[in-house]
């Protein structure tokens, strides 16, 4: 396992994290404390101490289990969870039960704190934009919760890049907390994050963790499979599309001698360097896999090969940026002998 600082901080982390949505079965499909136990271990001898959790996973269960296992060397530990989706066990009547205010924000963190039995959260991420909280309540909401000592870090995940450089802006305007990190779904048939998210936060040095690796099984060519999966999913169905680059996936693990799971998580690995992968997984078998997906190297014609597979639908104003512009509009002939580097655009 190697590290890497985490976005503009000098937090060291691994290069893989640990997800744990997986961790409890309360919601029907997720792993037992045994399971979870087991998973949490191989994690650790394997060199990581990223760990990836929310207030709302298994309806609590998923901090209670991580801060559980972490008791023993709580400080080799990087705790990242989350704020906004509605608490455990809350009024459903209630409508500051969720949201980003500062309200349900430092009620979760209390809450967060009780079940991971820590007194401080070294990354909190907002989890989902609410498009009703003003974006300075929630910036000096996380400012004063680092300023408490309660907060180390700070994050952002499942929001628009608009939104994320309008506050990275004010935050470093007024001094307060600047995001470190941002957390996306990314996998070979969902590049929306190509767009716009990943540009920006190569611009703004924040590191992307990356979830949703597997498409939600539909990588792995479990739908491929007469009859579909052979045991309960939280992804119920895939398209034509998603089956044919499943297809694609499991034909050249077969060919390199790999599993898909490892391909499609190397894929992502791949795409930049400053992401992260969240690996997720529901038994011990299936994260070992994964943990094999930095083990080998697939070739630039291999990565090409899988890129192409879904493309990235682009449109306006990313329709305006091409090579006519480049060549006869802006830089010239010389267009050519400009570092690729100032321009980090989606393919």
């Amino acid at each position: 396992m190697h590290y890497k600082l985490l976005g503009h901080s000098g937090l060291r982390v691994s290069e893989l994290c640990l997800g744990t949505m997986t961790f409890g079965e309360d919601w029907g499909w997720g792993a037992s404390r045994e399971a979870s136990r087991e998973m949490f271990d191989a994690f650790a001898a394997a060199g990581g101490n990223f760990i990836d959790t929310s207030s709302n996973y298994t309806n609590g269960t998923a901090e209670r289990f991580t801060g559980e296992f972490v008791s023993a060397d709580r400080d080799y530990w990087v705790i990242a969870t989350k704020y906004t989706l509605r608490r455990p066990g809350s009024n459903p009547d209630d409508l500051n039960a969720g949201g980003n205010a500062r309200k349900n924000l430092r009620r979760t963190v209390q809450q967060s704190l009780a079940r991971l039995g820590t007194d401080h959260i070294d990354l909190l991420y907002l989890h989902m934009w609410d498009y009703s909280t003003p974006v300075e309540e929630v910036l000096r909401g996380l400012d004063d919760l680092v300023r408490a000592g309660l907060v180390l870090y700070v994050g952002i995940s499942d929001t628009p890049a608009w939104v994320v450089s309008r506050a990275q802006a004010i935050a470093e305007l007024r001094g307060w907390s600047s995001f470190v990190a941002y957390q996306g779904a990314y996998n070979l048939v969902d590049r929306g994050i190509e767009a716009d998210v990943l540009p920006m936060t190569h611009a703004l040095g924040l590191s992307v963790l990356a979830f949703d690796l597997l498409g939600g099984g539909a990588l792995t060519g479990k739908f491929n499979a007469p009859g579909g999966p052979a045991e309960a999913t939280r992804r119920q169905t895939v398209d034509e599309a998603q089956r044919a680059a499943a297809a694609a996936v499991v034909a050249l693990a077969e060919e390199i001698g790999r599993t898909p799971a490892q391909v499609a998580i190397h894929w992502v690995c791949r795409r930049a360097p400053h992401i992260i992968p969240i690996l997720g997984a529901r038994r011990p078998a299936q994260l070992a896999d994964n943990l094999g997906a930095l083990d080998f190297a697939l070739s630039d014609e291999q990565m090409a090969a899988l890129t192409a597979l879904r493309p990235l639908p682009r449109e306006y104003p990313h329709t305006f940026w091409n090579d006519n512009i480049r060549r006869n509009l802006i830089y010239g002939r010389r267009v050519d002998d400009l570092d690729k580097g100032h321009w980090p655009r989606p393919e």
